[in-house]
């Protein structure tokens, strides 16, 4: 089904630097020309997504997040936050999910978007399918209820939040999709910022693989552009 609401506040929950982009740039920024505030969290630092052997780890994590950043600020992202894990590093433990308990409780969100968890009959990176399991474990119940996590609530002065959706990206059963035919345009130069990741990719292969994958999000809505969806909603 198509969403039309708006979100005062947004998370973007991501793994990686690109990966946001590539699923949601276009929903982002229609959100934000319609006046939203989002936050991107963005969890590892990016530093094995090259098979360049020349290419430090080190090196590449650097680049990487700058490439985020560049991204973000031509979507007019209002917050990034870069929580430097290491690249194919995440572990479904309190610690990560505490972090991401605190960035919840400081953005308020009304709708966090993060990768599908459970994806079943196509592969998905480990960091992917980690960082969504644990941003839904976070929003609930973590974020809600005061005593987990107490100290952020005690000595951080975090108060819970209740979040109202997650929708998640890369989803094999798509049940909302956000109409982008107005913010292709700047979903494609959020991708164009990722030169690390496209692989010295032309401007034709660029826009021919954002419009393709938008296509292929549009189902039966008759909408010209897309990026498809599931939602899953909590009572506030």
């Amino acid at each position: 089904m198509p969403i039309d609401e708006t979100p005062r506040r947004v998370l973007v929950v991501t793994p990686h630097p690109d990966d946001a982009d590539f699923w949601c740039a276009g929903t982002v920024a229609k959100w934000i020309g319609d006046g939203a505030t989002v936050r991107y969290v963005v969890c590892t630092d990016g530093g094995k997504g090259t098979s360049d052997p020349n290419v430090s780890s080190a090196d590449l994590s650097k680049v990487r997040e700058k490439e985020q950043s560049d991204a973000v600020e031509s979507l007019g992202v209002q917050e990034l936050v870069l929580l430097h894990h290491a690249d194919g590093s995440l572990e479904d433990d309190d610690e990560f999910r505490k972090e991401l308990v605190r960035q919840i409780r400081q953005a308020q969100p009304d709708v966090v978007l993060c990768p599908e968890p459970y994806r079943k009959n196509l592969a998905w990176h480990r960091d992917h399918r980690i960082t969504g399991q644990v941003t839904l474990d976070a929003v609930f119940p973590c974020a809600r209820d005061h005593l987990h996590f107490e100290e952020l609530w005690r000595d951080e002065g975090l108060e819970p939040h209740k979040t109202a959706a997650i929708l998640f990206w890369g989803t094999e059963q798509a049940d909302t999709i956000i109409d982008i035919s107005e913010t292709v345009e700047a979903k494609m130069r959020a991708v164009r910022a990722h030169k690390s990741q496209i692989n010295g990719w032309n401007e034709a292969e660029i826009e021919d693989f954002v419009k393709e994958r938008a296509r292929e999000a549009i189902s039966d809505s008759g909408l010209e552009f897309a990026e498809a969806f599931r939602k899953i909603a909590f009572r506030t």
